[in-house]
């Protein structure tokens, strides 16, 4: 049964909304989404239990209210009258934004996460609101997992996370508001648009300063060329995923002991599995140049919507003891967040970013660059476990996706519940040893758990190697190389 809503009659001027634009870094992730890998990520919650596609909607629908921009849509103003704006979606249906997906068989782990894969892979609809949910039925064990995909103009991270904690039990409080309401007229949209000229004119300096100093936390209008490896490889549409599990007290105790984060310690990870993934191909870095989302929100903007983060060069170190590799990065990730913490370069250059983009310029660019060799993107999420539906959220991993131009390999990593999951998102055209750096990165958190229960001398990488036997502490890697999960493959 459909629960679609009959658009409601204009309002008198002076009870309309204001006026909600698209922010400068919203509308430069739409721009940028141009080729075949949608700017999307989405986070798979797997339940302890059997959920009903009928209740999935039921629950989502008395809770979206919570989040008012899960029924808007994004539109373009008038001709003169500022750029697109978010407007409350009068024919909002429930069942086009949640829907029902049975897992290939056996229906275990890695089918789950292959075909959560492709839906993220598979572009949202732009004329509704920007996400939507995949309920996965099939699953071993009479089990269902929920997919929450949301398009980056939408959220980044830190407010997909709100979206999640707004869905999950026992629901975000909904606005005291008529829905739809009436989108603003075309007097007040050039009105707000004027005003907002004036704005950026007398901002103008604000906005140079902003600029250096986001650019300077990107490593600044020329950086200094990375080393050449075989992980750079312009890419193409498919993706793939490898997932690896550890307990995130492990790596922060571990990481503690050097006066370093929990984040500080993952990217030495990465950097180090990387190392021993490119020994295997007969290659050395010894340095591995990674990019890192850095969040700008305050506490009273945790829980907003849109885009605030600017991306923050670190090289990591991949030789020498891994303490001093730890202290190292965390001095950088320290001394880098000051100038990361503003705008980033796409949203204060959108008026140049914006068109470039659309003919194909970031593209070609990403295709390119010699900035960065990775991208790793960390949040955390809840320490304590949460529901849906009345079903405990056993586990939470996160998928993103978007232009990779030139760089196979990134990795999406979430905290949820004492278990720090990281998802390594690759090219399987150009990574065809993605099992290996699975296990790579699965030996440096264990080589981090023994270290700091043992505090032993340290290990260089490579000297260090799994035992062949499993035990409960064991991090879980799970292999995730699609040959099917290409973006034409599925239809829309």
């Amino acid at each position: 049964m459909s629960t679609r809503r009959p658009a409601s009659r204009a309002l008198p001027p002076a009870m309309r909304p204001p006026v909600q634009r698209a922010s400068a870094a919203d509308r430069a992730f739409m721009a940028m989404d141009t080729g075949p890998v949608p700017a999307q990520f989405g986070v798979v919650l797997e339940l302890d239990g059997h959920l009903s596609l009928a209740r999935a909607r039921e629950v989502i629908a008395g809770r979206v209210g919570s989040v008012p921009r899960l029924r808007q849509r994004l539109v373009s103003a008038p001709l003169g009258c500022g750029g697109p704006l978010w407007i409350d979606d009068a024919g909002f249906d429930i069942a086009h934004h949640v829907r029902e997906v049975i897992c290939p068989p056996p229906g275990d782990e890695q089918q789950l996460m292959d075909a959560a894969l492709a839906e993220v892979m598979s572009p949202l609809g732009r004329a509704a609101p920007l996400w939507s949910v995949v309920l996965f039925t099939g699953l071993q064990d009479d089990r269902s997992a929920l997919l929450v995909v949301v398009h980056h103009a939408l959220a980044d991270g830190v407010g997909g996370l709100s979206i999640l904690a707004s869905l999950a039990d026992p629901g975000g409080r909904s606005e005291d508001r008529t829905f739809p309401q009436a989108a603003p007229g075309v007097r007040s949209l050039f009105a707000d648009a004027l005003a907002r000229k004036c704005q950026a004119a007398s901002g103008v300096a604000t906005s140079w300063r902003l600029l250096r100093s986001a650019m300077s936390a990107g490593g600044g209008f020329r950086p200094v060329p990375i080393t050449p490896c075989s992980l750079m490889h312009p890419t193409g549409p498919r993706r793939g995923v490898i997932v690896v599990r550890t307990r995130r007290d492990d790596v922060r105790a571990f990481a503690h002991q050097y006066g370093a984060t929990t984040n500080d310690a993952v990217l030495v990870a990465v950097a180090a599995a990387l190392r021993q993934l490119l020994e295997g191909r007969g290659e050395r870095l010894d340095t591995v140049v990674i990019t890192v989302p850095v969040s700008g929100r305050n506490a009273e903007q945790a829980p907003a919507l849109g885009n605030m983060v600017s991306p923050l060069l670190v090289p990591v170190p991949t030789a020498g003891a891994i303490s001093e590799r730890l202290a190292r990065v965390a001095e950088t990730v320290r001394a880098g967040k000051a100038s990361a913490s503003g705008p980033p370069p796409i949203a204060v250059l959108g008026w140049l970013f914006r068109p470039l983009a659309r003919l194909g310029g970031f593209r070609w660019y990403m295709s390119h660059q010699h900035r960065f060799h990775t991208l790793v993107s960390h949040l955390r999420g809840p320490d304590q476990p949460l529901g849906f539906g009345g079903l405990r959220i056993a586990a939470a991993v996160p998928l993103g996706v978007g232009e990779a131009g030139n760089s196979t390999l990134s990795f999406e990593v979430l905290t949820y519940n004492g278990t720090l999951s990281v998802s390594a998102i690759l090219d399987p055209d150009h990574v065809p040893d993605g099992d290996e750096l699975g296990t790579a990165l699965d030996d440096q958190f264990r080589l981090m758990r023994q270290r700091h229960q043992s505090g032993g001398p340290d290990v260089a990488p490579g000297e260090h190697r799994c035992c062949d036997g499993h035990d409960d502490d064991r991090g879980e890697h799970h292999p995730r190389v699609p040959e099917r999960q290409a973006a034409g493959d599925r239809p829309l």
